[in-house]
């Protein structure tokens, strides 16, 4: 086994890695709680009180 044998199957393994990444953050599963956490930002300025930060 070579280097470039070594290096292709690191491009490979990280390829595959990098796929189901993108896999599961598009999954139909997660969805609900993406959409959750992207509004996460907002809630949290309404529950605020008036007069600033603490």
């Amino acid at each position: 086994m070579d280097i470039n044998q070594l290096r292709i199957g690191a491009t490979v393994a990280c390829f595959l890695l990098f796929m189901g990444i993108v896999l599961w953050a598009y999954s139909r599963h997660n969805v609900r709680r993406f959409e959750e956490a992207a509004r996460l930002p907002f809630e949290d300025e309404q529950q605020q009180e008036p007069g600033g930060l603490r």
